[in-house]
């Protein structure tokens, strides 16, 4: 439910898009972010632009070209994506953040244990794929079966378990 200090701590005015950053998350980032290369031409991006571009493709699902123009262009937001996610960049920041997350809800910075119950890993009986062992047995010869989605969670489910500090350790 929100309350006027919820909506204060969630504002998004002042901002271009939902998905730009505050000043107070970039203050966490910032420092995991990579220097400039010593060798080279000199960096002319801010990396909190770019930053900015990659949450706002996450978020909207527009594709690299379809990047609005008050971006750094598609091709250097895409070249700084590709770079960061091939070093673990996001990785590395996910884990700092998910530590100062523990510290700050008063837990140690590392779980010393994790559960995984039968309802949020669902698994076959026979062990292969759904419908049986056999992997021809999945295969359909209807054309439009090709993307069919695989049963998962019911969205009540995912919605109780994201109301609550349940940072993802590892996906």
């Amino acid at each position: 439910m929100w309350t006027e200090t919820t909506r204060r701590k969630y504002e998004r005015e002042g901002r271009r898009y939902a998905s730009d950053l505050t000043d107070a998350e970039w203050g966490l980032i910032e420092p995991h972010m990579p220097a400039a290369k010593p060798l080279g031409r000199p960096r002319e991006i801010e990396l909190r632009a770019v930053l900015d571009a990659i949450l706002y493709i996450a978020r909207t699902g527009c594709q690299w070209r379809m990047l609005p123009k008050d971006f750094p262009p598609f091709t250097t937001v895409q070249g700084y994506f590709y770079d960061w996610r091939d070093d673990g960049l996001f990785e590395k920041i996910n884990f700092a953040l998910l530590l100062q997350a523990r510290e700050a809800a008063g837990r140690e910075a590392s779980p010393s244990a994790g559960v995984i119950d039968s309802q949020s890993a669902k698994t076959t009986e026979s062990g292969g794929p759904r419908g049986g062992a056999c992997p021809r047995a999945r295969q359909s010869r209807d054309p439009g079966d090709a993307a069919k989605k695989v049963k998962s969670l019911p969205q009540r489910r995912l919605g109780a378990a994201s109301a609550t500090l349940r940072p993802i350790l590892v996906v």
